[in-house]
This record gives structure tokens, sequence and C-alpha cells, in this order.
């Protein structure tokens, strides 16, 4: 599961990055939450790139209510081509999240241990997503709400002594295809294993990245040892 993540680059960077048109500038973001909305880069209508702030916890177009039980915040690469909540954005809404890193809990006997785990040369990574459109069925004359999941798939070896899952992360190559409408399955499929292609640190931090309102950078410095290990 990927809870949580940070997002830092300014939108200039990132449109260098993901070949998009610029966007005013984005704040740095050091703690995206579920619920929270974040920016994603899409292709509405088979258009072009584009920026697009939508909310994290994906709401299935066929959906009554704006929001499930619980949050549908990542999606399970295995089985998410066929499960109702995804399928139809698997088909036809596959979106990528920039981020610089993301937060993952370790279960240690004294409680959950956070990590931060990021590329070892710093700058961005890709993560594969999912979005959808949602209209209230009530309130039609309202405009739609745009929602998105981040796809998960098993760890790499290194990763799976913190969590027994991690996000897809794709490289720039994978970035078109999963963009790409016209994309076979078989495709699709080969996209979701683990990302062995970028080296990763992973090093553990302090408890408050826990507390929603802790935004800052302070978040991201190392727990005791400053030596981040490399995965």
């Amino acid at each position: 599961m990927c809870g949580r993540y940070n997002l830092t680059l300014p939108v200039e960077a990132l449109a260098r990055l993901f070949d998009f048109p610029e966007r005013p500038n984005l704040a740095p973001r050091y703690n995206i939450a579920p619920t929270q909305e974040a920016p994603v880069i899409c292709r509405r209508d088979g258009g072009q790139r584009e920026l697009v702030f939508m909310r994290w916890g994906l709401v299935p177009s066929w959906s009554k209510a704006m929001a499930p039980s619980a949050p549908l915040i990542n999606a399970r690469s295995e089985t998410a081509a066929d499960k109702p909540s995804f399928r139809s954005a698997f088909r036809a809404r596959r979106c990528v999240v920039p981020a610089n890193g993301y937060y993952e809990w370790r279960s240690d006997p004294s409680g959950k241990q956070p990590f931060h785990i990021a590329p070892a040369a710093g700058g961005a990574m890709a993560l594969a997503g999912l979005w959808e459109s949602w209209r209230d069925p009530a309130r039609t004359d309202t405009p739609p709400l745009l929602s998105f999941t981040l796809m998960t798939t098993m760890p790499t070896p290194e990763l799976a002594a913190i969590h027994d899952r991690m996000p897809v992360i794709l490289s720039a190559a994978d970035c078109a295809a999963w963009l790409d409408p016209a994309t076979p399955a078989d495709r699709l499929s080969s996209l979701l294993g683990p990302f062995v292609g970028m080296a990763l640190k992973a090093y553990p931090i302090s408890r408050r990245v826990n507390v929603v309102r802790h935004d800052d950078p302070d978040i991201l410095v190392p727990l005791d040892d400053p030596a981040p290990r490399l995965i």
C-alpha cells in the first residue's frame, strides 16, 4: 500500500520531464495524503498530455456517492483490469502521478516505523495511476469530480523488508505507453511489475509524517542514522 507521498519539484521541471504545457507554479508538497487534491498527468479524450488536479481516492463513475466506505487510494496491478471499481479506468483512463518520493510504514515491535523511499540520484519518479470522472447524480449541474488511484505491485526483494507492496514506477518510455489509449493489454501488463531500472534509497524518518498537517521539509530528515540505505 502507498498511502503518502511528496512532490517538491517546480512545475517547469516537471513539464520538461513529462512533456506537458506549463502551468502556474506548484507549491512544494511534503505530505500528500488521501482525499487531498494532487497534480496528475493524463491525456483526456486522447489529446496531448496535461497536468490536472485530481482528488486522491478514486470514485468509480457508477458510484451513487462521492466517498466509498474506504477511499480507493490504491489498485492492485494483478487485479485492476478485472475489478469493477477499476476496469473501465484501466482500459481508457490511465495517468501518471509525479512524485519525488513516497512513504511506507514497517511494522516493528515498537510500532509502525515510517520510511522515506525515493530515487537515489534525486529528482522525480513517475507512478502509474488510474483516473475517473464522477458526477453527483443528485447535482448534475455541478462540474464532475476527477479522482485517481495509484497502482501497486509486488516489492523488490530489498523493499520487501519494509512492506509487501510498492507503487508501480514507470520509465520515460513506459509513461508514453501507459498514457497511450491504444496500448494493448499485454503491453500494459508488462509495465506493472517491480521497477528495477532506478536505484532507490530508503531511510527511517520521524513519525511526524503520520499527521497530515505536517507538510514541511522537516519530515524528510533521516531518523538517527543520516546515511540512506541504497536499494
